[in-house]
């Protein structure tokens, strides 16, 4: 016989909660491996040029949130079984991977939230560097520079730096695309990551909330069969 009454509800609300926080993990997986290997991010941040490389500080963000998944899919399943188990061995280990998980994704959230342009920024210096190379490049090199520059255009719609540097795009006009937007792509580059960075930033707010109700209930549930005479 198990518990009984409120805390009968209390368990079950628990496996739900855990099953929700398991699909939470198949999410982020799936997104971050999305994410990976997206076609924009991925024909960007794998150019070279004379090298150098595009920054990496996307893709490490990235492989710390399919680690996040896959750990968030073991610890949702741990749950489960503890909350059907009633077992308070597992409830403790499941709240102290909470704990730990809940610390690391606020942690990683006031990392992202201070160097939340830091990828952007990386991004368009190497873009402004290949630009400006391209320009004194002997006919040797220009192709390569000529070359990393069309994956740019091409990806993102967009042509050169803009403002004040409008008037050389029209040097490049071969490296455009045919039909792009005249948006240059400072612009471009800035919407691509601020809209990934979002989408990760709703993605961690949505399980924070669902973990701040498991830690509730598993204390809850775990000292409610502490208690229980029939244990």
């Amino acid at each position: 016989m198990g518990v009984e009454g409120c805390t009968k509800c209390i368990k079950y609300m628990l496996f739900f909660f855990n099953f929700i926080f398991w699909l939470a993990g198949c999410v982020i997986l799936g997104v971050s491996l999305w994410l990976r290997h997206d076609n924009k991010t991925s024909s960007l941040l794998e150019l070279k040029y004379e090298g150098t490389e595009a920054p990496s500080t996307f893709y490490i963000s990235i492989y710390i949130l399919i680690a996040v998944g896959a750990v968030m899919m073991f610890v949702g399943f741990l749950g489960c079984y503890g909350a059907i188990q009633e077992s308070q061995c597992l409830l403790g280990t499941f709240f102290a991977c909470l704990v730990i998980l809940f610390a690391c994704e606020v942690a990683a959230g006031i990392w992202g939230f201070m160097h939340k342009d830091t990828i952007s920024k990386e991004v368009i210096s190497f873009y402004d560097s290949v630009f400006d190379k391209s320009l004194i490049a002997t006919e040797e090199k220009k192709p390569a520079a000529v070359a990393v520059l069309k994956v740019f255009h091409e990806t993102l719609n967009c042509c050169g730096k803009g403002g004040m540097f409008s008037l050389i795009n029209q040097w490049f006009t071969d490296t455009c695309p045919k039909d792009y937007s005249a948006v240059n792509c400072h612009t471009k580059i800035n919407e691509l990551f601020s809209e990934k960075i979002y989408l990760i930033g709703f993605a961690a707010l949505v399980v924070a909330v669902i973990m701040i109700f498991e830690m509730i209930f598993s204390m809850v549930l775990c000292c409610s069969i502490r208690n229980s005479p029939v244990y």
